[in-house]
């Protein structure tokens, strides 16, 4: 039996993983600290279908956080290419459990017990939603090292923003501002965990012959193309209530470009930053209103700004 490798982060392989290693760390944050009891105020003047549509996206953002957290990175690590890098993972599967858990924190705060069974009653069992679930799941367990990342990728670039389209909007209405906050704050992780795990992929792609390449591609914008397809099912099942469904679909599709851009690949989509609702775009861009979150604790633990993302944080 080999010696068990102690891991030196001084001598490193790939310098990728430390500045990803730092730039986690210093993103960190939990939901218990920001008080989303203050957005209450917001929530009673809003009508049956808002409050619907705010239940439902965040129900389904549990099931995706659910999957990342309990089998997404897990996927991920036998194909590691240095000790570092699962070290990376290590971070991103604690931040993706901190997610999944931030929307409970927000249906204790707006939702009555019985809105909470509910609530999760229809995430488990929507037809629409579980597909993508289960889709990225499949090639979670039997998909290969680069399909597993192409997953990943499209999953935290893509499929979230049907779902985080709602409280960026309304944010940008000044309305439920700590909620906000909350998904600003997972919307600078999920940066990070795109490009990086992009990142990863390229490498091993770049050592694909050139015949290889053509039909991973293939592949890859296919499945693209079936969850897009299901991707608007489920856009017209949330936002045809409140009328927002086309606005919903430019920004899934600039966002599909971006999960590309994360692999190393060009644009599909001919939808811009320009495209997308102004309000949402700048939700993005807003500063966080809440700079220090952990002053209770010590100063060692302030958190920065939520700053907005722009093309080059999807490159490395």
């Amino acid at each position: 039996m080999e010696n068990y490798k102690a891991i030196n982060w001084n001598n490193l392989e790939d310098q990728i993983d430390k500045a990803t290693w730092e730039k986690l760390t210093e993103q960190f944050w939990l939901d218990t600290r920001i008080p989303l009891s203050n957005d209450l105020a917001d929530w009673r003047e809003f009508g049956e279908n808002d409050r619907d549509v705010v239940a439902k996206v965040f129900g389904g953002l549990t099931l995706l956080d659910t999957l990342q957290s309990q089998d997404g990175v897990a996927a991920l690590k036998p194909d590691i290419r240095t000790q570092q890098e699962e070290a990376v993972f290590n971070n991103i599967e604690f931040m993706e459990s901190v997610h999944a858990k931030s929307y409970s924190s927000i249906f204790s705060t707006l939702n009555t017990p019985k809105e909470i069974e509910e609530i999760f009653a229809w995430t488990d069992s929507n037809e629409i939603l579980q597909y993508k679930a289960k889709k990225i799941n499949e090639i979670y367990h039997t998909g290969s090292p680069l399909q597993k990342k192409v997953a990943s990728v499209f999953l935290e670039t893509f499929l979230f923003y049907s779902g985080f389209y709602t409280p960026l909007y309304w944010l940008g209405h000044n309305k439920l501002a700590n909620v906000a906050e909350i998904i600003k704050l997972i919307l600078r992780d999920e940066s990070v965990h795109g490009t990086y795990i992009g990142y990863k992929f390229q490498l091993g792609f770049n050592e694909l012959s050139e015949e290889q390449q053509e039909e991973f591609k293939a592949w890859m914008y296919e499945l693209l193309y079936d969850l897009y397809e299901n991707e608007e099912k489920y856009t017209h099942l949330l936002y045809d209530q409140v009328g927002w469904t086309d606005d919903v679909l430019v920004f899934l599709r600039y966002n599909a470009n971006k999960a590309l851009m994360n692999l190393g690949m060009d644009p599909l989509f001919p939808d811009t930053a320009e495209d997308v609702n102004p309000v949402v775009m700048n939700g993005i861009s807003t500063s966080t209103s809440n700079h220090d979150f952990f002053s209770q604790v010590g100063n060692g633990y302030l958190l920065g700004n939520v700053e907005a993302m722009q093309d080059s944080d999807y490159e490395f």
